[in-house]
């Protein structure tokens, strides 16, 4: 190991990342950053859905096969998915070949194109929930501190489950918040943290 990623393992990061590299990048890199890309936001909502009931490192490590098999996370494409397609992806093993979220992913889809609409962007919408369209940055002093989910999350969820939304109950959303960056919940002193 040389001395700079030793020094990267050394630093302190949130204690749910561990030592896996993917975990590490995906954690300093990616997650509790604020995204108002409404094609990553669509990502996350396509591999939160996938999580449901599972860890997350789970998902991770199949991202970019969900990446393939969701046309790049392209939400036009995945709206036009038809039962051809999803047989299809009921064969690749590279994805969670659950028929329910596979069909959940098409639904959201197309109702997150509905959103698009109506909003002008999916992030108008959703970032519209927090106060001043702001994230919230949280004090975390250790794991235990983090909730599951919040009024936050639960107004979202609630509205989207009123559009139609499949897979996307409050504690999907309040870690689709965390993954989005519409709430930071890194622990003090994380290299991550930003703030």
């Amino acid at each position: 190991m040389t001395e700079e990623s030793t020094s990267i393992v050394n630093q302190k990061r949130c204690g749910w990342c561990g030592n896996d590299p993917l975990y590490i990048k995906y954690h300093d890199e990616e997650w509790g950053k604020p995204v108002k890309d409404d094609k990553v936001l669509f990502e996350f909502l396509i591999l939160e859905g996938a999580q449901a009931g599972l860890s997350w490192i789970t998902i991770l490590r199949r991202r970019e096969t969900y990446r393939k098999a969701f046309a790049a996370f392209d939400v036009v494409k995945v709206a036009a998915f038809d039962a051809a397609d999803v047989e299809s992806l009921m064969q690749d093993p590279g994805i969670i070949r659950n028929r329910l979220k596979v069909n959940g992913a098409i639904v959201n889809a197309k109702l997150f194109i509905g959103i698009q609409q109506e909003f002008s962007s999916f992030a108008d919408y959703i970032w519209g929930f927090m106060p001043g369209k702001q994230p919230l940055i949280n004090k975390v002093r250790g794991m235990g501190d983090i909730p599951a989910r919040t009024e936050i999350s639960d107004a979202i969820s609630k509205d989207m489950k009123k559009r139609g939304f499949k897979f996307f109950g409050t504690t999907i959303c309040y870690a689709y918040m965390q993954a989005t960056g519409m709430v930071n919940d890194h622990v003090e002193g994380c290299i991550a943290r930003g703030v």
